[in-house]
């Protein structure tokens, strides 16, 4: 891995998943579905370049990198395949898996994320959220993004949540969200990767998602080979946050299903 420091936690026993996490968090958000899923399977989480415990790498941080230092970690740990579900991000870097290593796929869970590139007017948001990021610190990036990234229902009932959210925001370092932003808006139309996937495709979304919208998730998913689309109520973009029981409701039994 280019001698990279990459931090990755493995927990359980069986077949593995590997979880991809959102950008601007980290891999702790994908606990509760470690916690439910580790009696069954192996779970795997890996921190991207320059989040949680993994080093900042060079310059910007492509989909293209995460999903090399993911299969690397999948090697180097010694699992010939894997269920890969990513959410936001970690859906984008999935995308690039299929495209460089599909053999490695067992399952794909794609999960409040895109198939489009970004706009030109995506790009230019992109780069400036950066340049504030630079300027202003973690803060910046957690006033701009907290209120899209997460639901209705959960701003309303859970504050909790919502500062948790926010701390994990606060802790990445500010180069780190603007190489990461970098690359969100450097990343492949993935529009046509949908034809080349060939394994059992779950596709999750939450309801209240204002950047990866039901209707548009709904709509992507239809271009791939028998895959099940559903919505995970009272949740937005961090679906797997915002709603774990109906999150994992539909994911466990969909793993299930490939043994």
């Amino acid at each position: 891995m280019d001698g990279a420091r990459v931090a990755y936690d493995v927990r359980g026993a069986g077949p593995a998943v590997l979880f991809l996490h959102a950008f601007p968090l980290h891999s702790a958000m994908w606990e509760a579905q470690a916690a439910a899923l580790a009696p069954s399977h192996s779970v795997v989480r890996m921190d991207a370049r320059g989040f949680g415990g993994s080093a900042r790498g060079e310059g910007l941080l492509s989909m293209e990198r995460i999903a090399e230092d993911a299969a690397f970690l999948l090697r180097h740990l010694g699992f010939e395949t894997a269920a890969v579900c990513g959410l936001s991000m970690g859906g984008y870097a999935a995308f690039a898996l299929v495209r460089r290593h599909p053999t490695l796929l067992r399952a794909l869970v794609l999960a409040d994320t895109r198939c489009v590139a970004d706009t030109a007017e995506g790009r230019a948001g992109r780069a400036s959220l950066a340049e504030r990021a630079r300027r202003e610190g973690s803060a910046a990036v957690a006033e701009e993004m907290l209120p899209r990234l997460l639901g209705e229902t959960t701003r309303r009932d859970r504050p909790e949540l919502a500062a948790r959210v926010r701390d994990m925001v606060l802790a990445a370092d500010p180069a780190a969200l603007a190489d990461a932003l970098a690359g969100l808006a450097a990343r492949a139309d993935s529009t046509s990767t949908l034809r080349e996937i060939r394994v059992p495709t779950l596709v999750l979304c939450g309801a209240e998602d204002v950047l990866s919208t039901p209707a548009e998730m709904g709509g992507w998913a239809e271009g791939i080979a028998g895959a099940r689309f559903q919505e995970v109520p009272a949740a937005g973009h961090l679906s797997n946050l915002e709603n774990a029981p109906a999150f994992n409701a539909a994911l466990l039994p969909f793993l299930a299903t490939l043994a």
